[in-house]
């Protein structure tokens, strides 16, 4: 259903930007178990965030209309997104790719605590497959597939300039790519495998260009605290992406 007002993800093209489209993400509840969730966690809150007014909606896409490059995660964390109502802000996971962010020249600042924080992106938006938070950080496949319209969505309305996609973890990776063939990108045949650093181009069916998949490790705090990805690892892989979708990086 169109969720002007109705809980569920777009079914046609009637969605006229991105604007638009975050507004009605913020607005949808399609899958029960998420909306208990992220509005339990909104509820009952952390103690170390007594003080705060949970956002506890879905969280859309952060970034400038013109992307050249989209980084794709999982889903908003229960305390981070799920709190500040903004992509990968106000959590570890947030610290570590924003601080890379900025060290290539892709952000004005290396920290994101709030929405309303003066946090800018150069080129770049960020979005995730599912937007609502779930429980232990793990959507069903059956949340993945309910959402993916919104993320076939933006990447149409990204398309004239969208060159490049950085994708976080294998959940990611497999979630997106049927979302990329919907949006108008040939994914090759069998599907191209998730790995640290692959880089696999996507020709355009009515696309009007090639899309540049390149894949990373999550910024969790798991691969993070472990050295499975170290800062140096999301740099180079982040300035890949970001150079191949044309955009000026700081050495």
């Amino acid at each position: 259903m169109d969720p002007s007002g109705l809980p569920g993800p777009p079914d046609s093209h009637a969605l006229a930007d991105l604007s638009d489209l975050d507004r009605r993400i913020a607005g949808c509840r399609a899958c029960p178990r998420l909306v208990d969730w992220r509005e339990e966690v909104a509820r009952t809150k952390r103690a170390a965030f007594a003080d705060w007014t949970y956002w506890g909606r879905p969280v859309p896409g952060f970034g400038p209309p013109d992307a050249r490059l989209l980084i794709v995660g999982l889903a908003p964390a229960a305390h981070g997104g799920n709190r500040t109502g903004r992509m990968f802000t106000g959590d570890r996971s947030g610290d570590v790719l924003y601080e890379a962010l900025y060290d290539i020249g892709l952000a004005s600042q290396p920290t994101a605590t709030h929405a309303r924080d003066g946090l800018e992106l150069y080129g770049v938006r960020i979005t995730s497959p599912v937007h609502c938070a779930p429980p232990a950080n793990k959507p069903t496949p059956g949340e993945r597939d309910t959402c993916r319209p919104w993320l076939v969505r933006e990447l149409r309305l990204l398309r004239p300039t969208l060159r490049a996609a950085l994708i976080l973890g294998a959940f990611g990776w497999q979630a997106a790519l049927p979302a990329f063939t919907e949006a108008g990108w040939t994914v090759p045949r069998p599907r191209p495998a998730f790995a640290h650093g692959t880089h696999v181009t996507l020709n355009p069916q009515d696309a009007p260009a090639a899309l540049h998949l390149f894949g990373c490790f999550h910024v969790s705090q798991r691969n993070t605290f472990t050295g499975k990805l170290t800062p140096e690892m999301l740099r180079e892989v982040l300035r890949a992406a970001a150079e191949t979708a044309g955009l000026p990086t700081r050495k």
